[in-house]
């Protein structure tokens, strides 16, 4: 297995289930469509993630017919003749060519076939909206089924709830005027179980403030999509059309968007503003403040709250310009993304064009900000809640990585371990200067930075990431502080029994936890496990101890197949030497009794003469394109661990990182890629310790 989500569309034909689907899948698509291959007919032959745009591609645009590409794939005709019929409707919109020019039997047609209102304006050149208020102007709109769980033998009645154009009738009455949840949607790197837990709670406070309430989901695995967990289920698409059908057929008296993570961000402001539905909590139009990385940074400038040097550019050459002006390395990012989507840190004008060029065109419709990226440096995760503005509950977590690895793939420890009250003081007053200045009603999460003061004094902190909803840390420090922050928050958008302020991280306690992370790499062939400011994991482990060793040695050995090499054996260590951490590494191990080997030249002369005690380095030889000869490489040696500082990501499957990399795949040899961040306070038995730290990469394990 390969997938880390799954979505459950539901209709009435395949076609209109199918189409949801896709949309479900990712909102990007429209539904059935193409796209781009070198060779069409090789994608067609051979079954991956992206075939289903290869059939698309091949029978909307370039003309092949039902046998050619069962001949191609063996794809069922069944299944592709009702591909047929959504690709002829396609051809028929497309025939029309206005939106005036659309009459109420085909838009009809249309909708039966699973085409969203997006799809259709696409097809004839208009807009969304304008081809909602025809539709509706005709009176086209869907009819909510119930999924009949008795095989129609008796009469069903169950929450199961989905709308169809496929119908004539409703299955359910609109009486309760509920609140509208808008769950996560499809588990994925970035988006999981974390925001489900958030929609969860949500809801049960609602229920128990004696309010109905109305979840829109289409996860089949998720706890929001149990049939008794709100008044009123549908599996739906998070789409806002679909959000506002449900909205108007249940005359609902509010809709969150702010606990089911990005999804609901992205339709937030169009909810609101078109759609005129009242959105509780923090004012949409100030979560676009937030969002757009312009006015995020003209806020935090009025505010007086410090961020890295930044710049909004529509142009190659300006980011060239100001790139040079602050210095290499920079960050390059878009708004209103999730898990750091399309964000790369750029350390060269070539790789800074090369970013530019390869993704979406940067223009004044497509700008884009970039900030300078600053390294070495901690980061701090503050998790909170809102009312009015007004900060009433704070969570504040540090990193175990330096700033640059994903706040996703970043092991977190709760209370902090090494921030000083200070640091801790000025972490709240910057939280309250945010939820004042945004309005904040309701969760939201920062991320900041703790940099050195070039000018001395005390460190800087930095606002690098604000995002007004729950974020995926939310139920780890809800657990660890003893306090539902998803309770509290909806407590908040609905303005009844808000507690007062409370600082919870002034509490002492006899005890922290430490959050780290799960990855996969071993199901995904040709995946480089470098980590960066694009998250990567797929799962996390939170353990509890009395210190921060006790917790995160205990949480590590909670993740799969984790198992640390023994004294006598092999370890191998390579990447960049212009870092001193390598060299520490070893230090702190030589007294061990373990081997050391060497990936090159260059590492075994680093090591030997930075290292104290005389250390002795062997190179091995490194098949970097051959895995069968690698993996024999390391059971010859015995090498059961592997230290590797990388730069960047790999460039090539030949690079000798990625070789590295590449034989940690085999079960129980963990890579560690960095290490040793900060040596923390120690029990009497122990001089010091060192936590093992991952930076800028991680470690990874086996599944």
């Amino acid at each position: 297995m390969k997938s880390v989500g799954e979505v459950m569309a539901i209709g009435r034909t395949f076609e209109e289930s199918f189409q949801k689907a896709i949309r479900q899948v990712d909102p990007k698509y429209n539904g059935l469509q193409g796209d781009k291959f070198d060779d069409l007919d090789e994608v067609l032959r051979n079954p991956t993630d992206r075939r289903w745009l290869a059939v698309g591609q091949a029978m909307l645009h370039e003309g092949y017919s039902v046998d050619k590409v069962h001949e191609l794939s063996k794809i069922d005709k069944w299944f592709l003749y009702k591909v047929q019929n959504i690709v002829d409707v396609h051809h028929e919109l497309g025939g029309v060519g206005s939106l005036f020019g659309l009459k109420k039997e085909l838009v009809s047609k249309a909708k039966k076939l699973g085409f969203s209102d997006r799809q259709i304006a696409k097809c004839v050149g208009s807009t969304e909206d304008d081809v909602r208020a025809r539709r509706k102007g005709f009176g086209i709109r869907p009819f909510v089924k119930k999924i009949d769980t008795l095989a129609a033998e008796f009469p069903a009645d169950t929450n199961y709830l989905y709308t169809t154009y496929n119908g004539t009738s409703h299955d359910v009455t609109f009486d309760d005027h509920g609140t509208v949840v808008l769950g996560s949607g499809v588990y994925r790197i970035g988006s999981s179980v974390e925001f489900d837990w958030c929609a969860v709670n949500a809801t049960l406070s609602l229920k128990a403030m004696g309010k109905k309430t109305v979840m829109i989901n289409y996860n089949p695995e998720t706890y929001s999509t149990d049939f008794d967990m709100a008044d009123r289920l549908y599996f739906e698409e998070l789409s806002y059309e679909r959000v506002m059908d449900i909205y108007e057929l249940e005359s609902a008296s509010g809709v969150v968007v702010s606990v089911g993570g990005q999804l609901p961000q992205n339709i937030a402001l169009r909810l609101q503003e078109t759609g005129k539905a009242h959105v509780l909590g923090t004012d949409p139009l100030d979560i676009d403040k937030a969002e757009d990385r312009h006015k995020f940074s003209q806020i935090l400038d009025s505010i007086g709250v410090d961020q890295p040097a930044w710049k909004e550019l529509t142009s190659v050459s300006e980011a060239e310009s100001f790139a040079e002006d602050v210095g290499y390395p920079v960050l390059v990012r878009p708004s209103y993304v999730l898990s750091g989507a399309a964000m790369s840190v750029i350390r060269s004008q070539d790789e800074l064009k090369d970013k530019l060029l390869s993704a979406s065109a940067v223009s004044p419709d497509h700008p884009v900000v970039i900030t300078k990226f600053i390294e070495g440096a901690e980061e701090i995760d503050v998790d909170a809640v809102g009312s009015a503005g007004k900060l009433i509950v704070h969570a504040v977590s540090e990193h175990v990585e330096a700033a640059g690895v994903h706040s996703g793939d970043a092991t977190l420890v709760l209370p902090p371990a090494n921030l000083d009250p200070s640091i801790m003081a000025r972490v709240k007053e910057i939280a309250e200067k945010v939820a004042k200045a945004w309005n904040i009603t309701g969760p939201f999460n920062m991320q900041i930075i703790k940099a050195k003061n070039p000018s001395g004094g005390e460190p800087l902190l930095k606002v690098i990431e604000c995002n007004l909803r729950a974020s995926r840390s939310f139920p780890f420090v809800s657990k660890v502080l003893g306090t539902n922050f998803i309770d509290i928050a909806t407590k908040a958008l609905v303005g009844r029994n808000v507690p007062e302020p409370q600082d919870l991280m002034a509490v002492k306690r006899n005890f922290l936890a430490t959050k780290v992370p799960q990855f996969s790499w071993t199901r995904l062939a040709g995946a480089d496990p470098f980590l960066g400011v694009e998250m990567s994991s797929t799962g996390e482990i939170a353990c509890f101890g009395k210190d921060l060793i006790e917790a995160y040695w205990t949480s590590l050995q909670s993740t799969m197949n984790f198992r640390l090499p023994l004294p006598g054996e092999g370890l191998l260590f390579g990447g960049d030497t212009s870092k001193t951490e390598l060299a520490a590494i070893v230090d702190y191990l030589h007294p061990l009794g373990y081997k050391f080997f060497a990936a090159n030249n260059e590492v075994k002369k680093h090591l030997e003469s930075t290292a104290k005690g005389g250390v002795t380095v062997d190179v091995i030889e490194f098949p970097v394109d051959d895995k069968r000869a690698l993996r024999e490489c390391f059971l010859k040696y015995n090498i059961r661990g592997v230290f590797n500082l990388a730069a960047q990501r790999a460039k090539t499957l030949l690079d000798q990182d990625y070789g590295t990399y590449l034989h940690m795949f085999i079960p129980y040899i963990p890579l560690l890629t960095l290490f040793i961040q900060s040596c923390v306070a120690t029990q009497s038995t122990l001089a010091s310790r060192c936590s093992w730290s991952q930076r800028p990469l991680s470690y990874s394990r086996s599944a």
